[in-house]
């Protein structure tokens, strides 16, 4: 491990993500405490093609399982870890929950994605954004392109799983459909709390 913190912020599409930790990400930085944004799928060979794969049907979920796990170990390695190394805060917008979550659900075995991310170093501190099935994809509907995953029964199962994790203590819950600087503050709380307990800030 180095001496950054690896941060993901977890939840179903719309949860708001991308926005919390793009705002986290600023409000460190502002404050002298180098942070850096990154994101699951990668922008890597094999994140394009989960994020192509995300937009067909018919794909076979054992093999996408075995995709999110490779750009992962990806990730870790060329991104996440030379960045922990230098002391730098790493924000995810998803990471290992995500995989444990969507794809459980799509395979229907739990044990085999977990065994397949075994290698995937867990986060120091795991956020999950808990809003609705129907009001995450209420939020989405202004994107062009839907994914196969946005079905409301599909991302009920999806949430309960996350619930689970939440409920062993490997995620903290935020209530997500509050107002945006609301479910800011929270989280920002949450990553005050943490910074302090690893002695980043006084």
């Amino acid at each position: 491990m180095g001496f950054g913190l690896l941060i993901a912020l977890e939840g179903i599409d719309g949860s708001g993500k991308t926005t919390i930790a793009k705002m986290i990400v600023e409000s460190l930085n502002r404050r002298g405490i180098e942070a850096r944004y990154t994101m699951e799928p990668t922008r890597s060979l094999f994140g394009r093609i989960l994020r192509s794969m995300a937009l067909e049907s018919g794909v076979d979920p054992r093999l996408e399982a075995l995709l999110f796990a490779a750009d992962r170990i990806h990730h870790l390695e060329k991104v996440v870890k030379p960045l922990l190394a230098r002391g730098v805060i790493v924000v995810s917008d998803r990471y290992l929950h995500s995989s444990l979550a969507y794809q459980s659900v799509t395979t229907g075995d739990s044990k085999w994605v977990k065994e397949l991310n075994k290698f995937a170093r867990k986060p120091d501190l795991g956020i999950y954004l808990d809003v609705s099935p129907s009001e995450g994809l209420k939020r989405l509907k202004r994107r062009r392109r839907k994914t196969r995953f946005e079905d409301e029964v599909f991302l009920e199962r999806v949430r309960r799983k996350y619930l689970e994790y939440v409920g062993l203590g490997e995620l903290v819950r935020v209530d997500a459909e509050k107002p945006l600087n609301d479910v800011f503050s929270e989280v920002a709380m949450i990553v005050e709390k943490t910074l302090r307990r690893y002695g980043f800030i006084e």
